[in-house]
């Protein structure tokens, strides 16, 4: 049952959708450090998170926990090892925790909790995701707390998910202009340097992670063939 075509395929669906949630996780509280170290500089309407600056601060130091929590969820589920599920639970639990009350102080204090409400939307469908797994019939080949038998499904689903991360975070200035654009600058394209390098060693990472194994098999297979002879 676990090595069927569909089960490998719901495997790699919900590992590529817990690391974008993580990257997202890690972006947006990282994002949230210009207003949190800055509340008066981007005009009237984030003004008012002056008054519990603190708050806003905190925010950004439980965010990027919170997105490492998930980037270690991701490794236990490729590795799937036995905590691997409950980990991703818990780190999903604590993003919609945290991002539901980020949301509700932004919108009490300035009537607007965007961008926030992106990240807690996709940490919310992650988590039907992975709760639906659960579902018998299914957990029977997705079953992420048993030890992958299939090591190139555990490599196919680690490079995927590199890859979709890295296009998240190559993108991700453009995805979010539309809620970071003030006074005509996009303030989600400050980091544009360190995205783009993060992006491009992401998508590197995940093409390594597909084809070297294939490479070092091959040259694994071609030593083997010319002692034989």
């Amino acid at each position: 049952m676990r090595n069927k075509w569909w089960a490998k395929t719901l495997r790699i669906v919900g590992i590529v959708f817990m690391s974008l949630t993580a990257a997202f996780t890690l972006m947006g509280g990282a994002g949230t450090s210009c207003v949190a170290l800055n509340p008066t500089g981007f005009g009237d309407s984030f003004a008012p998170l002056a008054q519990v600056q603190w708050l806003y601060i905190l925010f950004v130091l439980l965010g990027i926990a919170i997105g490492v929590m998930g980037v270690r969820a991701v490794v236990l589920l490729v590795k799937g090892t036995k905590n691997a599920y409950r980990c991703t639970l818990i780190a999903l639990a604590a993003g919609i925790l945290v991002g539901g009350i980020h949301m509700a102080v932004s919108r009490a204090l300035r009537g607007s909790s965007m961008p926030v409400d992106a990240v807690v939307y996709t940490t919310v469908l992650t988590l039907v995701v992975f709760l639906l797994f659960r579902i018998p019939a299914i957990w029977q080949g997705v079953d992420y707390e048993k030890v992958a038998g299939d090591k190139q499904t555990g490599e196919h689903a680690a490079a995927i998910a590199l890859g979709a991360s890295g296009h998240l975070t190559l993108t991700i200035q453009f995805l979010m202009a539309p809620t970071h654009t003030i006074g005509g600058i996009n303030y989600a394209d400050v980091w544009h340097a360190a995205l783009t390098l993060i992006g491009g060693g992401l998508l590197i990472a995940g093409a390594l992670n597909l084809f070297w194994p294939r490479f070092f098999a091959a040259r694994q297979k071609a030593s083997a063939e010319g002692l034989a002879i």
